[in-house]
């Protein structure tokens, strides 16, 4: 039986990846194409031919106009995904129709619903505004993960990770040593968990970025919605500095990080990940030291998930983790993603 709930909103790239040439992205399993009408909009169908499965991205098939014509045998698509016309016969048979995929295009991402289109509702795709919001800023990348993309979530909700494996760059001791707070919104499928620190050693990260170069209180609030999409709300300040009773706080840095979690298959996923800013938003070095170092910490995890999902797939059946205090947050998400899953009937 599949782990994916496939009725959901998909992450399938940014919007900068697809234009006027064919392009494909296996999610949850299923290849789809991808590619811009003449018009603009996004196509999105399955990346296979009805007649004898030749993918539709693979050369010789070409875009011509608004169709794409097979470089196996030359059927020929609309952008709905139905067949316009067939080799040697005026007749296009009435099962001659490609699976298509609803699509929006929001907030510099492409979402793609990966299960029935009837039940898709582009007002439940999620919210990440500030990647393409006037006085913020953003880097942003994607790295292809050899794990399934649970234990990406499970990476990504429990934080105190970042003082051993990524210290030098965003950790310090007191990410581990603060205990976090967790509560879950069932209704939603959202979980929220934070570390509030009130006095922190400010890593490499932001020291570099925002030239603070004394201690920090530093905020750690996650937002995880189930399945796709991680936030995380990040507030830097010298020690004794707070929001104003208004709720400002002008001085405070702030950063939102988003993680878009596609799975491709049962065991790799696509982890698109963005960084936006409010600060510092026109220099070019801050933003260049950002994406080189949040890239390093992105393999990182990348290096790590991967060695852990060969340990899992060699392990005897029956294996008992151990968890503690700090993985609420990552056991709240395991029983969201399971509680969806059934609902689903998956």
């Amino acid at each position: 039986m599949s782990s994916f709930v496939r009725e959901h909103w998909y992450v399938a790239a940014y919007q900068r990846e697809i234009g006027r040439e064919l392009f494909s992205r296996t999610i949850c399993g299923e290849p789809i194409l991808f590619w811009r009408t003449e018009a603009g909009g996004v196509a999105a169908m399955a990346d296979r031919c009805v007649h004898r499965r030749f993918p539709l991205s693979q050369a010789p098939s070409q875009l011509v106009g608004d169709t794409v014509v097979c470089g196996y045998h030359g059927f020929t698509y609309g952008a709905d995904g139905g067949c316009v016309s067939v080799p040697g016969q005026t007749r296009v048979p009435r099962t001659a129709r490609l699976k298509s995929y609803p699509v929006v295009e929001l907030d510099s991402f492409v979402w793609v619903w990966i299960g029935d289109p009837g039940s898709a509702d582009p007002e439940t795709v999620p919210r990440v505004p500030w990647l393409d919001q006037p006085g913020w800023t953003t880097v942003c990348g994607m790295e292809p993960l050899a794990a399934r993309a649970s234990l990406l979530v499970d990476n990504l909700l429990d934080l105190s990770h970042e003082t051993y494996l990524h210290n030098g760059y965003i950790g310090t001791p007191e990410v581990a040593s603060t205990p976090v707070t967790t509560k879950v919104d069932e209704q939603a499928s959202i979980v929220y968990s934070s570390r509030h620190m009130p006095d922190a050693d400010c890593p490499p990260f932001y020291a570099k970025s925002t030239g603070i170069t004394g201690r920090i209180t530093r905020w750690q609030d996650i937002e995880y919605h189930a399945p796709s999409l991680y936030l995380l709300h990040s507030r830097i300040a010298p020690v004794g500095v707070v929001p104003a009773p208004d709720g400002s706080d002008p001085d405070g840095f702030h950063v939102k990080v988003v993680y878009g979690i596609t799975p491709e298959t049962e065991h790799s996923t696509f982890d698109f990940w963005a960084v936006a800013r409010d600060f510092a938003v026109d220099d070019t070095a801050v933003s260049d030291y950002l994406l080189q170092n949040n890239r390093t910490v992105v393999l990182q995890d990348v290096t790590a998930l991967g060695v852990l999902e060969t340990v899992i797939a060699a392990e005897p059946a029956g294996y008992q983790e151990l968890s503690i205090d700090i993985d609420a947050g990552a056991l709240a998400a395991r029983r969201v993603l399971a509680k969806l899953g059934a609902r689903k009937g998956q």
